[in-house]
């Protein structure tokens, strides 16, 4: 009789998530903390490793500072969620199929796809060959070593966006005998207000640095950039910070991606071309009311719960809530004892407050290390991981009204 009852039950109905970064975590945790009671839900995690990649601390880690080691499979542990190691290599959004390592087929009733970003190095002929990025831990461990090889020399960063100052900032407090060189097109700090932005540059000169902005790199070569009217840097090291790109899978599988490549999603998240398919992080194209977010922690953190809570929704026959979500803070550092911290509006643009020195450095601390205790605390109680800034006005889309 029990064998019986067992053969009727029906099939679970199978969530399958790519990408195990900040937001495809916080999607599996969520989801699966909801569910472990439940025989009717299967959540499946797919990564490419199975140690979670800090992608915060990255710049630590390029100038050899050791980072905490935090297994995927522990985060999950308790949560009844599956994981999946493995590079994914083809999605068919048609047949609801992902293939893993060219070998393994997995299949889904949903799809959280969640594989995030990387620098892109594609856009300036050399960058490829010659240049070394932060795309995770093995890259981020190449950067070190190169680093404490080089006795003297230069070392250029090109980008002068937040992940270039950092790094920039944490090369030279780390290596003095260092010549570093932040090169971009902007000045460091220039989205922040007046004051936080010349606190950027200010540290940045005390540790160093010699900032050139307004500067297009045109072309890298083994031991030098090129840049645009003809002036070359010699340069050690490059490393470079400028612009991310997508993976190609999720236009390749057909689902609807904007200019970028990025996963184009109505207001719950869900692509717009495959609604059985929800887009999380720095692969989604998620629009608000001032815009398309762009990737962060601390928006992909809430992409993801939001997923969760909307494939349960519409598990349980309920319509999905609109995700709004409005910035509050930009946290940088500036070496281990320094940083700024400004302030923000929803649509992400300075406030007049900003923090500096030490109690920015801090805060900063405090904000990347923020995800761990969440992880922890969605684990044994869920709807703790379901409150964050949703902007008021500025993220309201007449159109979703």
């Amino acid at each position: 009789m029990n064998t019986q009852r067992e053969t009727d039950r029906p099939a679970p109905h199978r969530v399958l998530i790519l990408g195990a970064g900040y937001a495809g975590m916080a999607a599996a945790i969520q989801l699966a903390a909801r569910v472990r009671r439940q025989q009717d839900v299967l959540v499946t995690l797919v990564n490419a490793q199975d140690r979670f990649t800090e992608r915060l601390r990255l710049h630590m880690a390029a100038t050899g500072q050791q980072l905490g080691e935090l297994s995927i499979p522990e985060l999950l542990d308790g949560t009844g969620a599956e994981f999946v190691r493995g590079w994914v290599t083809a999605v068919d959004a048609d047949a609801r199929t992902v293939r893993i390592d060219d070998d393994r087929v997995l299949h889904y009733d949903t799809l959280v796809y969640g594989l995030g970003s990387v620098a892109d190095t594609s856009a300036v002929p050399g960058v490829e060959e010659y240049a070394y990025t932060l795309n995770g831990p093995q890259e981020a461990e190449a950067v070190a070593h190169r680093l404490a090889g080089l006795g003297s020399g230069t070392v250029v960063v090109g980008g002068s966006g937040l992940t270039g100052v950092e790094s920039a900032a944490e090369i030279a407090e780390r290596h003095p005998e260092l010549d570093v060189v932040l090169l971009g097109r902007d000045e460091p700090g220039a989205l922040m207000n007046p004051k936080a932005g010349a606190y950027v540059r200010s540290a940045l000169d005390r540790l160093g640095v010699r900032v050139r902005s307004g500067c297009d790199v045109v072309k890298v070569l083994p031991d030098s950039v090129e840049l645009a009217g003809g002036e070359s840097i010699a340069a050690g090291l490059v490393l470079w910070t400028s612009g991310t790109r997508v993976s190609p899978l999720a236009a390749a599988a057909g689902l609807e991606v904007d200019e970028r490549g990025r996963v184009v999603t109505d207001t719950t998240l869900r692509s717009t071309s495959h609604p059985e398919v929800y887009a999380v992080g720095d692969a989604a194209a998620v629009r608000q009311g001032y815009g398309v977010m762009h990737g962060t922690c601390q928006g992909g953190m809430p992409t993801g719960v939001h997923a969760a809570v909307s494939v349960l929704r519409t598990l349980r026959g309920k319509r999905p809530k609109p995700f709004r979500f409005g910035y509050y803070h930009t946290p940088v550092s500036l070496g281990r004892e320094d940083a700024v911290v400004q302030f923000t509006r929803p649509d992400d643009s300075p406030r007049k407050m900003y923090l500096t020195g030490r109690t920015a450095a801090r805060y900063k601390e405090t904000v990347t290390a923020s995800p761990w205790p969440t992880y922890g605390r969605m684990k044994k109680m869920p709807a703790s991981g379901a409150f964050w800034p949703r902007g008021g006005r500025f993220t309201r889309i007449r159109a979703a009204r």
